[in-house]
């Protein structure tokens, strides 16, 4: 099962590397999203989509969740045109969205912590290209 879900993963990462999708760019333009990022409020979850970290208010709340509607309409959109999962399409862009933090910024590790990124690599899944 582990070599079936690891070979799933790679080609859904090769399916990214040449689209080039992972979040969609309104999000990425978006004040509150940057300074959401910056300030440590969210982060990029393993699974694809953006959590938040700590206590949410509901403006942050319906932030992240109306970006995350959109990363899975993108997520399944995608997996459907290269024959993929969206489980297999969105958990291969959060091993990318994670791989793309920088230091000072939130993110999932493995054991499902809030790590913080520093100059060092990401923890990431075995499973990441």
């Amino acid at each position: 099962m582990t070599l079936i879900r690891n070979t799933m993963l790679a080609a859904a990462a090769g399916l990214i590397a040449v689209t080039g999708v992972v979040a969609p760019a309104s999000a990425q333009r978006d004040p509150a999203y940057a300074a959401a990022r910056a300030n440590g409020s969210v982060g990029e979850k393993m699974d694809g989509y953006l959590g938040v970290v700590g206590d949410a208010t509901p403006a942050l709340q319906r932030m992240v969740d109306d970006i995350n509607i959109r990363r899975r309409a993108v997520y399944a959109e995608k997996a459907k045109e290269n024959n993929a999962t969206l489980e297999q399409y969105a958990t291969t862009a959060g091993c990318q969205a994670i791989a793309r933090t920088v230091p000072g910024e939130k993110y999932e590790a493995p054991d499902g912590s809030w790590q913080t990124r520093t100059d060092a690599p990401p923890q990431r899944l075995p499973a990441c290209p």
